[in-house]
């Protein structure tokens, strides 16, 4: 069976009486129905911030026009936390408890998510994440689940983000042009502290051997001593995990000429607009990602790419994909409620996803999993994908089931061509 055929069937089933096949009446039958209420956190001047209000706006406007939920409309509330765990927090307060939030989208940002998800917590609100990768998100929901079980992760761990590099790493650094080392190149922060502890785990496993792990401050602007410090060792590739930075290594690689392919996690480098930021110094680059513009993941993302793009005039980030998923996700779980949105029925509604969005397929880990309310990972569930950018377009290249391309590297990057098939 294809992948294509497989998403279709599954689409099918999972459609069948949910949010896909229409939420509720017609328009105008809800004109006086109270409004669902969702409250939308994230860094407004950002990218990938604004891509997360943009995107649940649009999946509200889409389940609005076929009816909203059982008559009722979705009314999206937006709050800029400014990257702050502070202005986060106190956007998380005003949207429960003066704005009646029936749940909250909120931050890509793992220290700004960690700092609301005791909020959650103590104000019973259903959170979900749609770009925080930090494993302590779905931790804490593991090691006090009475406590804790409001919050979803609704982006892949960092420990499955890593998994899905070193999936990666083994099919085409490995298998394809016969790669042997690497050198760890992460910024310090939450989220990279459990990405880096899997990738020193499952990269020799790849095939890989780490010759050294590398972190560095994410306010740091010069990487000339962090790349002499990389060619010293002479790797076959360098592993990243950036986030908060991208701009500058990425400038400095490409200007310094440095003759190590740049692969593993660069989340700026998975906005269209990377090109521009970096003046095309991205050509080659590698990087992880979940879903990206051209790419059928799934029957829902080419769709939602082109509704994004006619509406904003650009293309989703990341996060973008997964707020689209969550609006539609957390529309299903009122609607399999009855309408109820009362918080622990909602909990229990949203244990029970089993949807088909953007991404892949979305269902959560129990309450007996290391990563409780996380993404399930793997095929059938959500793997993601490996982009690289060549003549100022992202082309994937991995899996094979979604690959529109093949690896080029430019030609001051020094790999065993002649090996690649």
């Amino acid at each position: 069976m294809s992948k294509n055929k497989m998403w279709r069937d599954l689409y099918r089933v999972v459609a069948t009486g949910t949010v896909v096949a229409g939420l509720g009446l017609a328009a105008t039958a809800y004109a006086a129905a109270d409004p669902i209420r969702i409250g939308v956190i994230s860094e407004e001047s950002a990218v990938a911030g604004a891509s997360i209000s943009k995107s649940a706006q649009l999946a509200a406007d889409e389940i609005n026009a076929h009816g909203g939920v059982d008559g009722r409309p979705i009314q999206i509330i937006a709050y800029d936390d400014h990257s702050s765990a502070s202005d986060g927090v106190r956007a998380f307060q005003r949207a429960a408890n003066q704005d009646k939030v029936v749940a909250v989208i909120g931050s890509y940002i793992s220290e700004v998510a960690l700092a609301m998800e005791p909020w959650s917590a103590r104000l019973k609100m259903p959170f979900i994440t749609p770009g925080a990768a930090s494993n302590d998100i779905s931790k804490q929901v593991h090691n006090d689940y009475d406590h804790y079980k409001y919050t979803f992760h609704g982006w892949m761990t960092s420990a499955f983000i890593a998994q899905s590099i070193c999936d990666f790493s083994h099919d085409i650094l490995v298998g394809q042009f016969k790669m042997k080392t690497t050198v760890v190149m992460s910024e310090d922060a939450a989220w990279t502290k459990p990405l880096d502890d899997r990738y020193l785990e499952c990269l020799p496993k790849a095939g890989l051997q780490v010759l050294d792990h590398i972190r560095f401050n994410p306010d740091t602007s010069d990487f000339t001593p962090i790349f002499n410090q990389i060619e010293s060792k002479h790797p076959d590739t360098i592993t990243t995990g950036i986030s908060h930075v991208g701009v500058q290594p990425t400038v400095q690689w490409h200007d310094q000429q440095v003759p190590i392919p740049m692969t593993g996690q660069s989340s700026q480098a998975t906005t269209t607009s990377f090109w521009k930021d970096t003046n095309g110094a991205t050509e080659g680059v590698i990087t992880a990602s979940a879903a990206a513009p051209g790419v059928a993941v799934t029957p829902k993302t080419v769709p939602f790419v082109d509704a994004y793009q006619k509406k904003f005039g650009v293309s989703p980030a990341y996060c973008g994909f997964t707020s689209y998923d969550l609006v539609y996700i957390l529309a299903d779980a009122i609607k399999r409620n009855k309408g109820s949105t009362d918080p622990d029925k909602m909990v229990d509604a949203l244990e029970k996803t089993d949807y088909v969005g953007t991404i892949g397929r979305w269902q959560f880990y129990g309450k007996g999993d290391q990563f409780t309310h996380a993404l399930k990972y793997g095929p059938g569930y959500i793997t993601g994908i490996n982009l690289q950018w060549q003549d100022g377009k992202q082309v994937a290249i991995w899996p094979k089931s979604v690959a529109n391309g093949t690896v080029k590297f430019p030609a001051f990057v020094k790999v065993q061509q002649a090996s690649a098939n």
